[in-house]
C-alpha cells in the first residue's frame, strides 16, 4: 500500500497540474470561448440606406447589473463607430436575447462589423461581419479593434435590473 502512494502520488500532482495550466489558458485567451464576454449570434437589417434597422442577437453571461451586456454596435471596417444601441438592463433569464435599434446610416454594400460590449469585461471577439447586399456571417474581430470607440457618446447611464 505504501508503495503504491508513493507511486501515485507525483502522477495526480503532474495531473493537476495541467488542468490547471489548460484553465488559465482557457481564461486568458477569448478565442477560446471564455463565458466572460458578449458574443453577438445573429443579425438581420431591415428598411432602406441610410436608414436600416438592425436586430442583434447577443448571448452573454449576465448574472445582474454587475455583469451584463450592456451595447451593441455597428462598427466600420476602418474603426468608425457608425451606431450604437445601449442595452438598459441585464439579461439574466433571458438568453440569448435579440434587441433592435437604428437608423444605421450605411449603403448597401458598405462592409461593417457588429459586435457587442459587456459593462465590466470590453467586447468578445465573437461578431458578426459582413453588408446589408451581401448579408452578415459569424466573423473573429481582435478584442482590441476600435477600442477607442469604447469611451464615445452614447454610454450608458445606469442599469435598471
Amino acid at each position: 500500500m505504501k508503495n503504491t502512494l508513493i507511486v501515485c502520488l507525483p502522477l495526480v500532482l503532474y495531473l493537476m497540474s495541467c488542468k490547471e495550466d489548460n484553465s488559465t489558458a482557457e481564461n486568458n485567451n477569448p478565442d477560446v470561448g471564455n463565458q466572460e464576454f458578449a458574443a453577438v449570434v445573429s443579425v438581420s437589417v431591415s428598411g432602406e440606406e441610410n436608414t436600416y434597422s438592425f436586430s442583434v442577437g447577443i448571448k452573454s453571461p449576465d448574472t445582474g447589473c454587475n455583469l451584463y451586456a450592456d451595447w451593441w454596435e455597428v462598427i466600420s471596417e476602418e474603426g468608425e463607430l457608425l451606431y450604437r444601441r445601449i442595452l438598459a438592463h441585464s439579461h439574466v433569464n433571458e438568453q440569448p436575447f435579440v434587441r433592435s435599434g437604428g437608423p444605421v446610416a450605411i449603403t448597401k454594400n458598405q462592409t461593417v462589423y457588429v459586435r457587442a460590449h459587456m459593462n465590466t469585461n470590453g467586447y468578445g471577439n465573437k461578431v458578426y461581419r459582413g453588408s446589408v447586399a451581401e448579408g452578415f456571417t459569424e466573423n473573429i474581430l481582435d478584442v482590441a479593434f476600435a477600442g477607442q470607440v469604447a469611451l464615445m457618446q452614447p454610454l450608458p447611464e445606469d442599469c435598471a435590473f
